[in-house]
C-alpha cells in the first residue's frame, strides 16, 4: 500500500503590517536616510526618497582646524547632530590630532545617534538632555558653565539658543561651522514628476529637521504651477520629528499632523505608525 504523499504546508499569511500599502516620502539627505526608510519599510510602507537637503563641506575649513588645534583650551565641546561629529572626525584625521587630546573635555550631545557617534571614536558623552531639543541642552548645562570655554559646532545655518543662553549663563562660548545643509538641485524634478503624474503623490512626507521643512517650500516654489501647493495640503500628512520642526512647518504655512514624542528617527516612525492605526 502506497503511503499517501505529504501535504503541502498551507502558504503563510501575510503579516497584517501598519502601514502596508502607504507611500511616504522620506525627505532626509540621501546619506542619512537609510534608518528612517528601512524601519518604515519594515513596517509594510512603501518608500520614495527625495532629500530635501545635501549636506556638504564648510567654504573653509579655517575655523574648524583652528579650534581643533587649539582644543586643550576648551572645558566643554556640544555636539548637536551626527553630521557635526562625521565633520569632527575628518578633520581630526587630516590634522593627525591624536585622541588623546579630547580625554580632558566634557561633552554633550543633542540625542542619542549623536552619543552613538562619538562614543565609536573612543570619547566619552557626559551629558545628553533628555529631551534632544537646544533648549533642553541649555537647562542640562547652564549651571555647568560658568566661567568655562565651549566649543560648539553645528551647522552653517542654526538657532542661536545653545549659545545665546549659555553665555548669559558666564560661558565663553565659540561657534563653528562644521557643514552646510544646501537645497539639492535634483530634488525639484523628482518632486514636480510625483506632483505631475497625481497617482503617486505620497499620503506621508517626514520632516526631520527644520531644514527639511524650509528646503521644501524653496522646491515647492520652484516647480511651475500646477496647483502643487493646494493639492499637497489636501493630500498629504506632514510628520515631524520634533516640536522646532513643528513650530517651523507652521511658520511656512503647513500643518504638522503628526510630531514624535521622542524626537529621533524610532520615534518619528513610531508617530506615523500611531497616526496611521487612528
Amino acid at each position: 500500500m502506497k503511503a499517501n504523499p505529504r501535504k503541502k504546508a498551507a502558504p503563510k499569511a501575510a503579516p497584517n503590517l501598519p502601514l502596508q500599502g502607504q507611500l511616504i516620502l522620506v525627505s532626509r539627505a540621501r546619506e542619512q536616510a537609510s534608518a528612517l526608510s528601512s524601519g518604515l519599510r519594515l513596517l509594510g510602507a512603501h518608500v520614495l526618497e527625495i532629500p530635501f537637503i545635501e549636506i556638504r563641506p564648510p567654504r573653509s575649513y579655517k575655523p574648524l582646524d583652528d579650534s581643533l588645534r587649539r582644543i586643550r583650551e576648551y572645558d566643554w565641546l556640544i555636539l548637536t547632530s551626527v553630521n557635526g561629529v562625521d565633520a569632527l572626525w575628518q578633520r581630526v584625521q587630516k590634522l593627525k590630532i591624536s585622541p588623546a587630546h579630547f580625554r580632558h573635555l566634557k561633552i554633550a550631545a543633542i540625542g542619542p545617534a549623536t552619543r552613538k557617534a562619538i562614543e565609536q571614536h573612543g570619547l566619552r558623552v557626559d551629558v545628553m538632555p533628555k529631551q534632544y531639543v537646544a533648549e533642553s541642552v541649555v537647562r542640562s548645562l547652564q549651571a555647568r558653565v560658568s566661567g568655562q570655554r565651549v566649543l560648539l559646532m553645528r551647522a552653517k545655518v542654526a538657532r542661536d539658543v545653545i549659545p545665546s543662553e549659555l553665555r548669559k549663563a558666564g560661558a565663553e562660548v565659540d561657534l563653528v561651522e562644521a557643514y552646510e545643509t544646501v537645497l539639492p538641485k535634483s530634488s525639484q524634478q523628482k518632486l514636480a514628476k510625483i506632483l505631475k503624474e497625481g497617482s503617486c503623490i505620497p499620503g506621508v512626507i517626514t520632516f526631520t529637521s527644520s531644514s527639511t521643512a524650509r528646503n521644501f517650500v524653496l522646491l515647492c516654489d520652484s516647480i511651475p504651477r500646477q496647483r502643487s501647493r493646494s493639492r499637497l495640503l489636501e493630500n498629504i500628512k506632514f510628520a515631524s520629528i520634533g516640536p522646532v520642526t513643528s513650530a517651523t512647518l507652521r511658520d511656512l504655512g503647513f500643518r504638522a499632523d503628526i510630531e514624535a514624542r521622542d524626537y529621533t528617527i524610532p520615534g518619528l516612525i513610531a508617530a506615523v505608525v500611531a497616526a496611521a492605526r487612528d
